[in-house]
């Protein structure tokens, strides 16, 4: 009979042995099948039946419950906690430092001294506005409006003189020159001369060993050359001796005091003899003995043409 309990109370462990790996095996072949699953459709969930409908927005808002926050307490002291959330115990010291260097930057403290400087604020002062008299602008308004007539008149009226400078353009201030061959002129005769450097006149440039030619007229011991236009363009050039820088090339008179034809005429226009009626005659003599003077320009004599200003 003892036998046959132990046989028994072994059976009984194997059997609840062999239930326990049945149900294991059971267990795990059912999660790797819910594993393997696709999802085929998002879950939702279900609405609720009883959804309390609002006829506004506003309504909805004040219904709205208030959620109270569920934070749990901070152990440490909020006056320690600095603004990255971080706990600091020295902050408090900190902040003092910050302040007073702050204060000592702008220059109120100042530590040698050991004295407080407060600037203040500084008092703007405010500006009057002056009262505007709109009778006193309309008169204003009446007087400029009568200048710019007056200048508008006088701006067509006026005849204004040629600008010389226009002529002369963009012009070299020094232009070296020669006398081509050897030339006997006269008063209003022409002279020859060429260029000895490239230069610009009247904005163009001019080559080398151009001809120029300029026109004579005498004044005591100088025969002065002007020029009035250079190939076919009108400029206005003098000629200056490159020896004494002097206007007009010297030369010894036969008549040391004459001048040239105006000059003449002054001096004779300021005569009044009443015994001698033949002025005029007078006046005639000069001028012709002023036409037959003669000067002879030398091969290669050097000059500078410069603008007439």
């Amino acid at each position: 009979m003892k036998i046959e309990k132990n046989k028994i109370v072994f059976a009984a462990v194997l059997a609840v042995i062999f239930i326990f790996l049945i149900s294991y095996s059971v267990m795990v072949m059912s999660d790797d099948e819910s594993e393997n699953e696709n999802l085929e459709q998002t879950l939702i969930p279900d609405l609720e039946e009883n959804q309390k409908e609002y006829d506004s927005k506003f309504d909805a808002i004040n219904d709205l419950k208030e959620v109270r926050e569920n934070n749990a307490p901070s152990i440490y002291d909020e006056k320690l906690i600095d603004s990255l959330g971080f706990y600091d115990p020295d902050l408090p010291e900190r902040e003092k430092e910050r302040i007073v260097d702050s204060i000592y930057n702008t220059g109120r403290i100042q530590y040698s001294e050991k004295r407080y400087q407060n600037f203040g604020q500084k008092k703007v002062a405010q500006k009057e506005i002056a009262q505007i008299d709109s009778a006193e602008v309309k008169r204003e308004q009446k007087i400029q409006a009568k200048e710019l007539g007056l200048e508008h008149q006088l701006f067509f009226a006026a005849a204004p003189k040629p600008n010389d400078f226009s002529k002369l353009g963009n012009t070299d201030e020094t232009i070296y020159a020669v006398v081509d061959g050897d030339q006997v002129v006269m008063a209003n005769s022409r002279l020859r001369m060429r260029l000895t450097k490239a230069a610009t006149i009247n904005g163009k440039q001019i080559p080398k060993n151009t001809f120029i030619f300029g026109f004579i007229s005498f004044q005591p011991n100088r025969a002065l050359i002007e020029i009035s236009t250079i190939k076919h363009r009108p400029t206005k050039l003098k000629a200056f001796d490159l020896q004494d820088g002097s206007e007009g090339i010297y030369v010894e008179n036969n008549f040391r005091a004459e001048a040239t034809r105006e000059v003449m005429d002054d001096i004779i226009g300021d005569i009044n003899i009443p015994s001698i009626p033949q002025v005029g005659g007078l006046t005639q003599v000069f001028r012709r003995t002023n036409r037959k003077i003669k000067v002879t320009v030398l091969n290669n004599y050097k000059l500078i043409l410069k603008p007439k200003l």
